[in-house]
């Protein structure tokens, strides 16, 4: 299904009957990095509601960089609320997605039955989390480059994006990647939210968020440290939970599904049943 929102087309599934989970992938995915979950969250009586972000997977892909601040990301869910008239959902996000769903509890709380955020934790916890995660972070800068990041990612059919990211789903997001202006669209999420000033100040003051939120952080992950989802716990007034999944990397719903799923569902059913 296609939607326009706010001028810019969204492909979205919307799939099964019940509480509403609104799934919300990073880079460089698109909606079918969460089929694993949208399977056992529809057989268990949720209602998945699976976006592509803008500048990814089949929706629109804005050449201004400007069209992917953060205001504009979060504009959108809140606009595919608003058009499939959900009042309220459980969030589920992961990467980019994730940081989307930080701002979005926090700043509409009204709209967030709960919050589960995979690998990405708060964005003041994730500014907060040392030298460490500035290591693993060296990509971001990279990635500020026009046209040289885009040669390095690209380069030997993508071997050095192969090679550093270890994507369970390699094949299919190069072929998405391939597409003639995808792979620039989809930077601007890192052109437009973490310029390299951005890096030196600390960022945007949010609201604690309210929702009861779970995170959760794999040990292999290349890209963030324990410390980034461990510290949030600090920006929540809500119910908190955290889980540490063992031996998986970045995108763990691909590579432990049968946990993550196990993990969703708890946190999911007790929620609901207190409601």
């Amino acid at each position: 299904m296609r939607i326009d929102l706010n001028g810019v087309g969204i492909n979205v599934t919307d799939t099964g009957q019940g509480p509403a989970v609104l799934l919300l992938h990073g880079w460089p995915d698109d909606h079918h990095l969460w089929r694993h979950q949208v399977a056992a969250l529809t057989a268990a009586g949720y209602r998945t509601i699976v976006p592509d972000l803008r500048g990814l997977g089949d929706s629109d892909k804005p050449g201004d960089v400007e069209a992917y601040r953060m205001t504009r990301l979060v504009g959108d869910q809140a606009a595919l609320l608003d058009h499939l008239q959900v009042p309220e959902a459980h969030l589920v996000a992961h990467d980019w997605g994730a940081a989307i769903a930080w701002v979005m509890a926090a700043r509409t709380p009204e709209r967030v039955a709960s919050l589960t955020c995979l690998s990405v934790g708060h964005p003041r916890a994730f500014a907060t989390a040392g030298w460490a995660q500035r290591q693993k972070s060296w990509y971001m800068l990279l990635f500020q480059f026009p046209g040289i990041a885009e040669r390095w990612l690209a380069h030997d059919d993508f071997r050095n994006l192969r090679e550093w990211a270890h994507h369970p789903d390699h094949d299919a997001v190069v072929a998405r990647l391939r597409v003639p202006g995808a792979l620039s669209a989809s930077l601007g999420l890192y052109r437009a939210n973490v310029s390299p000033e951005s890096l030196l100040s600390p960022p945007p003051d949010l609201p604690p968020i309210q929702a009861p939120t779970m995170g959760v952080w794999s040990t292999e992950d290349m890209a963030l440290v324990e410390d980034g989802m461990t510290g949030s716990a600090a920006y929540v007034a809500g119910p908190w939970r955290y889980e540490r999944v063992e031996g998986a990397g970045h995108w763990m719903q691909l590579e432990a599904p049968d946990r993550v799923n196990g993990l969703l569902l708890d946190f999911l059913n007790t929620i609901t049943a207190r409601s």
